[in-house]
């Protein structure tokens, strides 16, 4: 799967088993920037225990709002073993993770197929989540097919225009919406424990932007006609201009709060009852983590 990448729509074709680097810039080896037990995922991610989240630094988009770009554009991170990534698997059950939570995963699938198997002989045994930004190659996760438990998919824009001015990713929804429905097919509908924390299923992450109330209506749309109440949908209000998102006038500002509300009452009237919000104060870059190689 290296030796010619397309792992996801990129489909660079190179081959980064010999040194070869393509649009995402992540070589044969495994780079990871931060090992924690995040507190500040969903309710029934994070519960009181947290979240076992494994940092992976590069991504195959170039968000221009990222708040993640030391990592994901810059790359800044620490190269690792297979068997190293099997080993924080299992460091992060034993601190108590609720769950393995691969943040960003995509250009290292191969390599996290051969880690979890690894691990998964080892003892592990809680459940694993796929956090992505959605821009996948339906083929790449098909791969994933026994391992994944929780897919965690972005679904960013509706419009083209968008994906392609603001992550120079053409075709997003088409691809985005493609593979979501694959992730529903091999997971399911969502499953809680008896402590509310989620097992089995998909939770579909829409982080709106200043002035795309319509385009995230669209979103909304799309998903609850596909889906119904059978995913739960993670309305974000976060939205920080930072980076290269401070270039772009018309997103260098939060969203309006009026305009969340109104994408709040436009799933309560569709009949979306499996919906998380967020409260006002989340537009913060001291919610940023620090990628300071810890856990590694």
């Amino acid at each position: 799967m290296l030796k010619k990448c397309n792992l996801c729509p990129r489909k660079c074709f190179i081959n980064r088993l010999d040194g070869e680097l393509g649009y995402c810039n992540a070589s044969q080896y495994i780079k990871v920037a931060k090992v924690s037990l995040h507190h500040w995922e969903e309710p029934c991610i994070s519960g009181e225990l947290g979240s076992g989240t494994v940092f992976f630094s590069n991504c195959n988009l170039k968000c221009v709002f990222c708040q993640n770009y030391k990592i994901s554009h810059e790359g800044f991170g620490k190269i690792i073993s297979i068997t190293r990534l099997s080993e924080i698997f299992l460091e992060e059950q034993t601190r108590g993770a609720l769950n393995i939570n691969l943040v960003t995963p995509t250009h290292y699938v191969p390599q996290i197929i051969a880690a979890l198997k690894m691990a998964k002989k080892g003892g592990l045994s809680i459940p694993i989540l796929y956090n992505s930004n959605g821009y996948e190659n339906i083929e790449t996760i098909k791969s994933l097919i026994g391992l994944i438990d929780v897919y965690l998919p972005d679904l960013k824009y509706y419009a083209d225009k968008y994906a392609i001015k603001y992550s120079k990713a053409p075709n997003y929804f088409n691809t985005a919406s493609k593979v979501i429905t694959e992730m529903f097919c091999q997971v399911g509908k969502v499953k809680l424990d008896d402590n509310g924390i989620i097992q089995k299923g998909v939770i579909i992450r829409h982080l709106m932007l200043p002035g795309l109330l319509f385009d995230s209506k669209k979103v909304i749309d799309f998903i609850h006609a596909t889906f119904n109440n059978d995913v739960y949908i993670s309305l974000m209000n976060q939205y920080t201009p930072i980076h290269v998102a401070t270039k772009y006038p018309e997103i260098n500002k939060t969203i309006n709060q009026a305009h969340y509300d109104a994408l709040i009452n436009y799933c309560l009237n569709l009949g979306i009852t499996k919906c998380f919000i967020q409260d006002s104060g989340t537009s913060s870059a001291a919610f940023i983590p620090d990628f300071n190689l810890s856990g590694i």
